[in-house]
Parts: structure tokens; C-alpha cells; sequence
């Protein structure tokens, strides 16, 4: 029998929360939405990203926020970066933290990035091998590993392997990603019977999307196999911009009304992500998708703020 998680950690993801919305957020509004995050106990938040605005627009003022942040001690502030190019935009505004973002698929891989999967990691292993000389630390998503797009069914001993270059490339976790959001308990723990056979619990996170209401479901089965790290955004806000059909992330107030639940400390005060989540809706103009934040609107008796 496995000892029961006791500990669990969310990594607090504003820039993919932001990333697909089609309003231009504000970035004041991104950075008091980051600080609210901070505020609240969260002590990993993804802020940003430094890549193209011409594909992704809503993450051109990145720079801006990481320079309007005022930081607290002991939260690990980190950004997206596809390259060199932006791993050195990341280390010139101070950020200790970066992710990279390889697939599990190629055409999905070409599609969000334009590289074969060989290419990608090839990149990212000279964005691993810089930012460790630089001494920033290096996280990394492995997308569609429960399904893609494109080409559906996806193999876990794919999955596996990716999960294995790029740990050996220094990486010091892998977001084992549900992109478009198809996974399902079953699928979860077929997946892990694989991956815990080969890599500790602390090498690897989940990162579920709720589109088809299987998320928290998705959690619950994975914390069987001692993973404790599940990715989330505020409000549940998020999508790919190169993955159809995929809806918002995991909700950060649903998880951590079921982690509560279930006794597993986070140190993150879920009323006070639910108010900077409720901050942030003004400036995307439509309701959040969290049931958490839902319920909180409903029993308060307002209604959804719209721009």
C-alpha cells in the first residue's frame, strides 16, 4: 500500500491561463494578478513567456511584467522560453526559473513549433546547458502525451523515452501534459504503471486541461502513484493556441478545494486566489470556467463581470 501523499504542490500557471485569450490583458493587470498569486501562498508561478509576439501577442509585454513585479522572498517566478534567443531575454530580466515546451507528437510539434521532435530537443538541450552555466534552473512540458490532435493515440513508451532525454539533459522536473484535455483515470494510471516503473515521483508533474470535466478525476488517480505536483491556472483560464478543440487548464480553486479535502497540505489559501482570479475576469471579458469560483459567485449572488 502507498503511503498517502501528504504534501502537494501547484504550480500557478498565469501565462498559459493568458496565453489563448483573445483580449489583450493589460500589463498591470498581469502584473497584480501574478503579485495576488505571490499574496496567496503560491511560490512557483509561471509568468510569462518569452517568445514571439507575432504567434503568441499576448505574451509581447513579458519583459515589462517580470520589470513591474515586486518579488517575495522564496517564491521562484519562472517563464517559458523556446530558444537561446529567449532564454537570454529570460536571464536579462532576472528570472532564475525557465521552461521549455517539447511534444510528444511530431505533428503537433511542428505545428506549435515548427521543429521535429529530434529538432526540439536538440535546442533544448543548449537552452539546458546555457541556463545551468547561468545558474538557472530548467523545468520542462512534454505535450500530448494522453493523445494528440492530429494523430490521436499517442504511445506511452514514446513518453517514456522523451521523459528520459530530457531529465539526462538536466532538466529538474516533466510536466507530463494532457493538452487537448482527452485523458481519463484509466488512461492516467496505465500511463504512470509505465512511467513510476522508471522515474521517481519527484521528476515528474501532471498538467491536465478539463475539457472534457475528467481533471480532478485525473489528479485523484495520479496521487495513487505518489505524484504530487499538478500544474493549474487561475480560474481555470487557458487553452492552446495550437491544439483544437483544448479549453481551460485545471483550475487552481478546484484543485485545491479537492486537495484540502482530502488533507494534503499546499500552503496556498484558496480564497485568496479565488479574489485575484475574480480581479483578473474584468480584463478577458467573459466568466471564469472554475466550478469553485462558480459556486463562490452564486452563493454571493453576483453575476459574471464582462468588459
Amino acid at each position: 500500500m502507498l503511503k498517502p501523499v501528504e504534501k502537494g504542490y501547484v504550480p500557478l500557471l498565469p501565462r498559459d491561463g493568458l496565453q489563448n485569450e483573445a483580449t489583450v490583458v493589460a500589463t498591470a493587470a498581469k502584473i497584480a494578478l501574478v503579485e495576488a498569486l505571490a499574496d496567496a501562498g503560491g511560490t512557483r508561478i509561471e509568468v510569462g513567456a518569452f517568445v514571439s509576439p507575432k504567434w503568441v501577442p499576448q505574451m509581447a509585454d513579458t519583459a515589462e511584467v517580470f520589470a513591474g513585479l515586486t518579488r517575495k522572498s522564496g517564491v521562484r517566478y519562472s517563464a517559458l522560453v523556446p530558444n537561446l534567443k529567449g532564454l537570454e531575454r529570460a536571464r536579462d530580466c532576472g528570472v532564475t526559473e525557465v521552461a521549455v515546451f517539447a511534444a510528444a507528437s511530431e505533428t503537433f510539434s511542428k505545428k506549435n513549433i515548427n521543429q521535429t521532435i529530434d529538432e526540439s530537443l536538440a535546442t533544448y538541450g543548449d537552452v539546458a546547458r546555457e541556463a545551468h552555466a547561468a545558474g538557472i534552473n530548467v523545468r520542462a512540458y512534454l505535450s500530448t502525451c494522453f493523445g494528440c490532435p492530429f494523430e490521436g493515440d499517442v504511445p506511452v513508451e514514446r513518453v517514456s523515452g522523451l521523459t528520459a532525454r530530457l531529465l539526462d539533459m538536466g532538466v529538474f522536473e516533466v510536466a507530463v501534459s494532457d493538452t487537448i484535455g482527452i485523458a481519463h483515470p484509466g488512461q492516467v494510471r496505465s500511463v504512470l504503471d509505465v512511467l513510476r516503473a522508471r522515474f521517481r515521483p519527484d521528476q515528474l508533474a501532471l498538467h491536465f486541461h478539463d475539457t472534457r470535466g475528467t481533471a480532478l478525476a485525473n489528479v485523484l488517480a495520479a496521487l495513487e502513484y505518489q505524484i504530487h505536483t499538478f500544474d493549474s491556472s487561475p480560474g481555470g483560464l487557458g487553452g492552446c493556441p495550437y491544439a483544437p478543440g483544448a479549453t481551460g487548464n485545471l483550475a487552481t480553486e478546484d484543485l485545491l478545494y479537492m486537495l484540502d479535502g482530502l488533507g494534503i497540505e499546499t500552503g496556498i489559501d484558496i480564497a485568496k486566489v479565488t479574489a485575484a482570479s475574480l480581479a483578473i475576469e474584468p480584463a478577458i471579458g467573459h466568466a471564469l470556467p472554475s466550478r469553485y469560483v462558480t459556486a463562490v459567485r452564486s452563493r454571493a449572488g453576483s453575476r459574471p463581470t464582462r468588459a
